[in-house]
């Protein structure tokens, strides 16, 4: 763990410096298709990661809450660290992963490359070469910081990739459901739901009762559509009342089967 300073000078705890700072500008693609937060309001924020988004949330709100799980340890640590420098006293942290029951399942750990960790690798081992499109996608539209980006031959990404899943761990983590979670907490509202677990959101929005759907605002989720998921997905959300939806592709995974949902009411 080290840490680092963020572009504009906001200090962050990180596995990996390049990492912390993709993950901080990836945040500005949440807040698209009228999705947005605002003081008191209450976030759930499902493969939360290092915390970057927690960080700057509460870094732009004072009084906003936000629930983040991070089910990986090591990733959690830091997570932990970034919740502290947040100052933000609303902003509740639990190793664990979501899903659609309450179980114990594996997730992969990948010490290179920790923000891919996901509990469902064979998404990438089905096709390799999309692990290496989103790489490519990823290094053609790096952060204005990353300037060393541009001068990276197309013939090393096949490399890069290979070393970012190189030395995976398998990790056993402890998952419960949204609706477990909700019912123990006695939330009566949830402004926010951010989803962004590696392909596993299908079952996490599976451990949604539909009493609980009625106390969601908005949802920005990540979906790797397999077998139509996005779709499916699409399908559960208007059933549940979210009338204004929209499905895009971030330019920097175009190439792959990446979606990401906005959906409000």
């Amino acid at each position: 763990m080290k840490k680092i300073s963020l572009p504009d000078g906001t200090p962050i705890y990180c596995l990996k410096a390049t990492e912390a700072v993709v993950l901080d500008d990836h945040i500005k693609g949440y807040f698209n298709h009228g999705i947005n937060i605002n003081d008191n309001d209450v976030v759930i924020d499902v493969g939360a990661n290092i915390g970057v988004f927690g960080l700057r949330a509460s870094q732009e709100y004072q009084n906003i809450e936000i629930h983040s799980f991070e089910p990986v340890p090591q990733i959690f640590e830091v997570l932990e660290k970034n919740k502290v420098l947040s100052k933000n006293p609303n902003f509740f942290t639990y190793q664990m992963g979501v899903g659609a029951k309450t179980d114990s399942i594996h997730f992969t750990y990948f010490p290179n490359s920790p923000a891919l960790s996901t509990s469902n690798p064979e998404l990438w081992e089905k096709d390799p070469k999309a692990f290496q499109k989103a790489v490519r996608g990823s290094i053609e539209n790096s952060p204005d910081s990353f300037w060393w980006s541009f001068v990276i031959p197309g013939f090393a990404i096949p490399l890069i990739a290979w070393y970012l899943k190189k030395g995976s761990k398998k990790i056993i983590c402890q998952v419960n459901t949204l609706s477990n979670f909700i019912e123990t907490k006695q939330l009566s509202k949830i402004d926010l739901l951010k989803l962004d677990c590696e392909g596993h959101e299908w079952e996490v929005i599976k451990g949604i009762k539909d009493e609980h759907w009625k106390i969601i605002k908005a949802v920005v989720m990540e979906v790797h559509n397999i077998e139509n998921r996005a779709q499916k997905v699409e399908k559960l959300l208007k059933s549940n009342g979210f009338n204004k939806i929209t499905l895009e592709k971030e330019k920097a995974l175009e190439n792959t089967d990446l979606v990401n949902i906005y959906a409000l009411k």
